[in-house]
């Protein structure tokens, strides 16, 4: 039987309310991964827009607008699923009995 290394598994600390705080290292925290996120998508809309402007006014690249509305209709598309990820995942914790 071949094994694999895990190499990082975080799991929930359960120690006492009056133990000393952890000493294992965390990660970036999810409300920054989803501002990042957020700000990435905001980015390639703004991006797309002005490609845009530049086509209405004559200028710019017809491929490079195509290009940047897509990648801004891809993020938009990612962050979407991300936000019903989210609360599916929120509407589950809610149904749980405690």
């Amino acid at each position: 039987m071949k094994t694999l290394p895990i190499t990082s598994v975080e799991l929930p600390s359960l120690e006492r309310p009056d133990a000393p705080p952890s000493t294992r290292v965390h990660g970036p925290d999810f409300d920054t991964q989803l501002g990042q996120l957020l700000s990435g998508v905001e980015t390639l809309q703004l991006e797309a827009d002005d490609q845009a402007a530049k086509a209405a006014l004559g200028g710019g690249n017809l491929h490079e607008l195509s290009l940047a509305l897509e990648k801004a209709d891809i993020a938009m598309r990612v962050a979407t699923k991300v936000r019903n990820k989210v609360v599916d995942a929120y509407h589950e914790i809610m149904r749980m009995s405690v």
